[in-house]
């Protein structure tokens, strides 16, 4: 494993639900694993007026469910300082820079800089621009910036606010974070692919007849109404996650597991999506709303009736679609793909369906199909895979039944393995963006889903509902049913999954 990294980090947002809740955890098991120790340091920005020992209280009770003793995270702790800041304010970045160097020569840190925009997207560009105006980004060490999504809401917005990030970092400094690509079974795709030449040489259109992928949330809004009613599940999942892990799934083998190797590959299997004319998105992408429910004893919401959310929102909270991609090997392969809230079970995981066999000897009926054989990857709650085989039921006679092949994660080895922020935060320390969205991948998918969103935008029909604690609208259905496919996953509880 690579040695620690001297580096300073500065996070913008030091005082938001993000820091709090995965940041700084992250950072303090990095630290527990010795892959941080001594040579480091953190400043937290934030408009409040924090000092340095309140904000090592707020650390460290961010970390008190995984602290090996009081005194441990107090060391932990001792290494954070804190910088009230206005982002659009040039004099609070030249106290920043002088707190900065200080830092730098107390922890013989070398100039190693980590910029985290922990923040809304529309600071990104003034953010950058000052970091460079008032000389923070240094010239004895690394500088990387750290964003997170949402990168921009269409392409044009996301092509700007690249300009601008841009004219001060390069490419190789950015890093915009995706937490799925930090997953320990979305990581999983390539060497599942790759290092089983029985799956590698039948990932292709002779043998997959269609690949799923469900991300699949229990709960409504909640507070985020304000947020969600401007964004929706096109924008919110489909054009950042969703397309990730549908790049992985159809990228060509990269002639090395190298990061660059590895996004060109990625970037190729994007650029390889079929964007759609506006008269096909009807046919191949559905959207709707969930509804009101009591069936459980609480009285649930429609969506438009959600705090902060428009009475005549036209908001999607449930997309399912059809993307095809236009490469020798997938020509014809439909992948289907739905995300939504409120919906049965919170769970992610992809559903590859094989050809059936050509004539079923099992039935008086040949023209009567056995069930496809299916390969599962559960990516959460659950982590772990399955295949689903045809077998012979114990008996008298050939009667065929159903066979899952299953393994899953222990409850230990999934407690004990990294966090995805834990993960991506070392990658970046180490300089290593395999799992980290560059420019290309970003702006192929903004692409793809604009023409969608600006197909929605002009259609003002009712939006279908769904009944909350369904898995979506009966469109959703329909949309496989007309290709004679069907959704495989349908849960019922955790131990029931197909």
């Amino acid at each position: 494993m690579t040695t620690e990294q001297n580096v300073l980090f500065t996070i913008f947002g030091g005082t938001g639900d993000l820091a709090k809740r995965k940041l700084y955890p992250s950072l303090y098991r990095l630290y527990k694993k010795g892959l941080l120790k001594e040579q480091f340091a953190v400043i937290g920005t934030a408009r409040r007026e924090w000092t340095d020992d309140y904000y090592r209280e707020i650390v460290k009770e961010t970390i008190k469910d995984l602290t090996i003793s009081e005194e441990h995270a107090a060391e932990f702790a001792s290494h954070f300082y804190y910088q009230s800041h206005n982002v659009n304010d040039s004099e609070h970045y030249v106290n920043l820079k002088e707190l900065a160097e200080k830092l730098d020569v107390r922890y013989h840190i070398n100039g190693n800089r980590l910029f985290y925009l922990a923040m809304s997207p529309n600071f990104f560009g003034t953010i950058t621009q000052q970091l460079n105006e008032q000389g923070l980004v240094s010239d004895n060490g690394f500088n990387r910036l750290i964003i997170e999504k949402p990168f921009g809401h269409d392409y044009e917005s996301a092509s700007i606010l690249n300009e601008q990030i841009r004219e001060v970092f390069d490419e190789s400094q950015i890093f915009r974070i995706d937490h799925y690509l930090g997953k320990e079974m979305v990581q999983n795709i390539s060497t599942v692919r790759f290092a089983n030449n029985m799956i590698e040489s039948m990932w292709n259109n002779r043998y997959i007849d269609n690949i799923q992928i469900t991300l699949s949330e229990s709960l409504g809004v909640e507070e985020r109404g304000g947020y969600y009613d401007k964004s929706g599940a096109l924008r919110d999942m489909v054009q950042n996650h969703i397309l990730q892990i549908v790049s992985l799934l159809a990228m060509e083998p990269p002639t090395k597991l190298k990061d660059k190797d590895i996004r060109n590959e990625k970037i190729k299997a994007l650029r390889a999506v079929r964007l759609y004319k506006p008269e096909e998105v009807k046919d191949n992408f559905v959207r709707a709303q969930y509804g009101a429910d009591s069936s459980k004893g609480t009285q649930l919401n429609h969506y438009q009736n959600e705090m902060n959310v428009a009475d005549d929102s036209q908001t999607e909270t449930f997309v399912a679609g059809k993307i095809l991609i236009d490469t020798f090997r997938w020509k014809g392969v439909p992948f289907y793909i739905r995300t939504g809230k409120r919906l049965a079970e919170k769970g992610t995981q992809i559903n590859v369906v094989f050809k059936n066999v050509p004539l079923n000897l099992f039935s008086e009926d040949v023209d009567e199909d056995l069930p496809p054989n299916v390969l599962s990857i559960y990516i959460q709650p659950t982590e772990g895979f399955s295949l689903q085989l045809n077998t012979k039921k114990a008996g008298i006679g050939l009667e065929t039944d159903t066979l899952n092949l299953k393994h899953k994660h222990s409850a230990e080895t999934v407690a004990n393995s990294p966090e995805a922020y834990e993960k991506l935060i070392f990658d970046c320390l180490n300089g290593d963006a395999t799992n980290f969205t560059h420019w290309d991948e970003v702006a192929s998918s903004w692409k793809f889903v604009d023409v969608i969103r600006q197909t929605w935008d002009q259609d003002h029909s009712e939006l279908p509902s769904y009944q909350s604690g369904s898995m979506g609208p009966a469109e959703s259905d329909n949309l496989l049913a007309k290709d004679g496919f069907k959704w495989h996953w349908k849960p019922v509880n955790p131990d029931e999954e197909n």
